[in-house]
C-alpha cells in the first residue's frame, strides 16, 4: 500500500443511518423560519442579526437537536467565544495570515475547553477577519442572532418534534 493510499484508508464504517423524509422536511422548515425570522427581525430593526455560520448552525438544531454540538450552550457559547477570540486577534495581531490561523485554532481549543464546541462557530474567527467588524459584532450579530437561532429552535423542536429539545442548558 502507498502512502497515500494508506492516509486515504478509512475504518469502512457503515453510512450513518438514512434519516425518514418527515425528519428532512422538519429540519428543512426548521431552518428556513429560523433564518427567515433573522433576516426578517434584520429588515425591520435596521440591525444585523444574521452571521454566515448560523446557516450550519441551522443544519445542527434542526437536523441533529439531540446532538452535544446543536444544545442551546453550545450555540450561543461557541459562537460568542469565537466571535471574541476572532476580535482579539485581529486587535492584537492585525490582518494576516498567522493571526487569523491563531484565532481559529485558539477559538476551537477554547470551545472544547469550555465544553461548547459548536462546529459551525468555528467559522466565525474567519469571518471576522473577512469583514474586519467593530467590537459591537459581539452583540449584532454574533450574540443576539444565536439567542434568537435558540429560541427559534426551542419553541420550533419542542412544538414540531417528539423528543425535548434542549437535552441540557
Amino acid at each position: 500500500m502507498s502512502a497515500l493510499q494508506s492516509l486515504l484508508k478509512s475504518d469502512g464504517a457503515a453510512l450513518p443511518p438514512k434519516q425518514s423524509v418527515s425528519n428532512i422536511l422538519l429540519a428543512g422548515i426548521g431552518g428556513f423560519v429560523a433564518i427567515a425570522v433573522l433576516a426578517y427581525l434584520a429588515q425591520s430593526l435596521e440591525a444585523v442579526l444574521v452571521l454566515g455560520s448560523f446557516g450550519a448552525s441551522c443544519v445542527l438544531v434542526f437536523g441533529f437537536p439531540e446532538a452535544p454540538f446543536s444544545q442551546p450552550r453550545n450555540v450561543v457559547v461557541g459562537h460568542l467565544l469565537s466571535s471574541f477570540v476572532g476580535l482579539l486577534f485581529l486587535t492584537l495581531c492585525g490582518p494576516t495570515w498567522w493571526s487569523v490561523a491563531l484565532a481559529a485554532g485558539t477559538a476551537i481549543a477554547l470551545m472544547i475547553a469550555t465544553r461548547t464546541v459548536h462546529p459551525p462557530a468555528g467559522s466565525n474567527p474567519v469571518i471576522v477577519f473577512l469583514t474586519q467588524p467593530a467590537w459591537d459584532f459581539l452583540l449584532f450579530p454574533t450574540l443576539t442572532g444565536a439567542l434568537l437561532l435558540v429560541v427559534v429552535a426551542v419553541l420550533y423542536n419542542n412544538l414540531i418534534r417528539k423528543t425535548n429539545y434542549p437535552k441540557y442548558w
